[in-house]
């Protein structure tokens, strides 16, 4: 199947072309109709599987450029994410002079409030800032036709369930609701269901998009020797390119400067860093410039970028989703990809749990520290 039998438009499908996207993934073949359709959707699909574009190239191809009204809303939990869906919609905009804006909080809120007294058609923000401009009246969800929910677990797992609520309260009395997300629990489905109409239920299998390419490993050690133990792991791998996860803001701050000083090319992103710097730091990083990323699973959430090879769980994450959220992040495209996943004897439980979901024993590398 190629995106001309889902019948997407000709000129958005130049645009695919010329960024070297030629047949659409699983969850675009599922959706794309439907959503084309004008039918409420929840779709589950995991990190990586091309959920951005399958309901970007539907809603972009139903917009009514002659319309100067906010047509589609995306709704996203954090800003990267955010960024990372506008820099998408914005590649497709092209195609038929459509007008995106992006309005997240540590942008200028004066040139956003500019920005919406013209025709704007699709616009993509997080909660927070969405709920300030409503306040101020700066924006009207009167002629929104589309709603996105994008990675809705992650919407009502950072607490942002009243906003949602706010924001369905300004929306007209008849629109399509989308509903993406990696996992997609009861309270998730119960949220959704609130405010969709019958809506079509699509899953693509977890193991298909996520596992197959992804070589898994685990590195038994202590808290004490865990730095140690992640140094000599990069010394002997020297990815081209490598995130590593870290649970909290603070454990990040210590790894990279523990990580500078022992010279490797590394930045950190998480949220208390300003977002014009994390900007910076993850073009960088998109670019080659930096090897190691060091992030929280909240900074790095959605972030989409090729050529990473190797994911390193510095700090085990606090759920199986989360695992499966990190890893995601390589073995993308049908490409090879490693994780190595860092525990102490106390993380033992939640490895036998990781071990259980993906239905497969984690191989344990041995690694020589001197002591």
């Amino acid at each position: 199947m190629n995106f001309k039998d889902l019948n997407i438009n000709d000129k958005l499908i130049k645009i695919l072309n010329n960024n070297g996207i030629i047949k659409p993934t699983p969850i675009q073949e599922e959706s794309i109709p439907k959503i084309l359709n004008g039918l409420d959707t929840i779709c589950e699909s995991q990190t990586g599987s091309g959920k951005t574009l399958a309901f970007l190239l539907p809603i972009m191809q139903n917009i009514d450029i002659t319309n100067d009204s906010v047509q589609a809303l995306i709704i996203s939990p954090t800003r990267e994410l955010a960024l990372q869906i506008s820099e998408e919609a914005e590649k497709l905009s092209e195609a038929f002079n459509t007008n995106v804006l992006s309005m997240y909080g540590g942008k200028d809120v004066g040139s956003q409030i500019k920005k919406l007294k013209k025709n704007i058609h699709i616009v993509i923000a997080t909660p927070g800032r969405l709920i300030d401009h409503l306040k101020r009246e700066s924006i009207s969800l009167k002629g929104v036709k589309s709603i996105v929910l994008d990675e809705a677990d992650q919407l009502l797992f950072m607490g942002f369930r009243n906003e949602i609520d706010s924001i369905m309260g300004e929306m007209p009395k008849k629109y399509q609701m989308l509903c993406f997300s990696a996992t997609m629990d009861s309270k998730v489905k119960k949220l959704a269901y609130r405010y969709m109409n019958n809506p079509s239920l699509i899953t693509i299998e977890k193991e298909e998009v996520t596992l197959t390419n992804i070589n898994q490993e685990v590195v038994k050690t202590t808290d004490r020797w865990k730095q140690a133990s992640l140094f000599k792991v990069l010394e002997e791998d020297n990815p081209f390119m490598a995130i590593i996860f870290c649970r909290t803001k603070r454990r990040v701050d210590m790894l990279e400067e523990a990580m500078v000083k022992a010279k490797f090319n590394c930045k950190k992103i998480h949220s208390d860093i300003p977002q014009n710097k994390r900007e910076r730091i993850i073009k960088s990083f998109r670019n080659a410039d930096v090897q190691y990323l060091i992030a929280t699973d909240v900074a790095a959430r959605g972030l989409d970028i090729s050529g990473v090879d190797n994911i390193y769980n510095y700090d085990i994450p606090e759920s199986v989703e989360g695992y499966i959220h990190r890893i995601g992040r390589t073995g993308r495209a049908g490409e090879k990809g490693y994780t190595c996943l860092f525990i102490d004897p106390k993380n033992e439980k939640m490895l036998k749990d990781i071990e259980e979901f993906i239905d497969k024993k984690i191989d344990v590398r041995t690694v020589s520290i001197d002591r």
